[in-house]
């Protein structure tokens, strides 16, 4: 049985260190010079994601989880990050354990991995790199993180969530269609290459994603 490969749509200039092939993905573990002080990317296309959509949201509970009753909201629990993002749907993103998640069986639900690029971006300065890609205010004084926008991030529609905004370590994460990976990374690593942006490894996001 030939089994099929899945390539991300982000990539870098750069061999990781370590990787490891999960679900037919290629996931890179580590890099080289993840020590440095400096904001990284990194690459989580690989993480599964679904689209949520039903007259009665609120009502539906993703893997036990309670969806949060306002669009923008967003709640991080049992290693899933789930975002309302208006009156009928919401997105669900697996952010943390190497188990693949199965498919929910009710219809409500759309696997959107493969057809959406993920990366989150950590650390020092990320959010003036977001300033050079976006107008929307990510450190939203008023807003408890994590939090949900819907909008452009170089005029792409993307969903954006703030996990943290102050601190050491900020970061926040995005994900947008997959047709727009190439020049998002490229556009993104541009936007970075003052702040010294460089790739990370899934460990080091698992890591940032223990302390929040």
């Amino acid at each position: 049985m030939i089994e099929i490969q899945r390539y991300s749509p982000v990539s870098f200039n750069l061999v990781p260190k370590r990787v490891e092939k999960r679900d037919n993905w290629k996931v890179a573990l580590e890099y080289e010079k993840e020590d440095a002080e400096t904001p990284f990317i990194i690459d989580l296309s690989h993480r599964t994601r679904f689209d949520v959509q039903d007259s009665s949201i609120s009502s539906i509970k993703p893997f036990g989880i309670t969806i949060p009753d306002a669009p923008g909201l967003s709640v991080f629990d049992h290693g899933f990050l789930v975002n309302r993002m208006n009156r009928t749907q919401a997105s669900l993103w697996h952010l943390s354990g190497k188990e693949i998640p199965e498919m929910p069986e009710e219809p409500a639900y759309t696997d959107v991995t493969e057809s959406t690029m993920f990366i989150a971006l950590v650390g020092e300065n990320v959010f003036s790199i977001a300033e050079k890609l976006t107008a929307l205010d990510f450190l939203d004084p008023e807003r408890k993180t994590p939090f949900l926008f819907q909008g452009p991030v170089c005029h792409v529609p993307c969903q954006i969530v703030t996990m943290k905004k102050e601190g050491d370590l900020p970061g926040f994460m995005f994900t947008c269609s997959r047709g727009y990976g190439q020049v998002m990374t490229h556009t993104v690593m541009e936007a970075g290459k003052e702040f010294g942006l460089s790739p990370a490894g899934e460990d080091f996001f698992s890591s940032w994603l223990e302390e929040l």
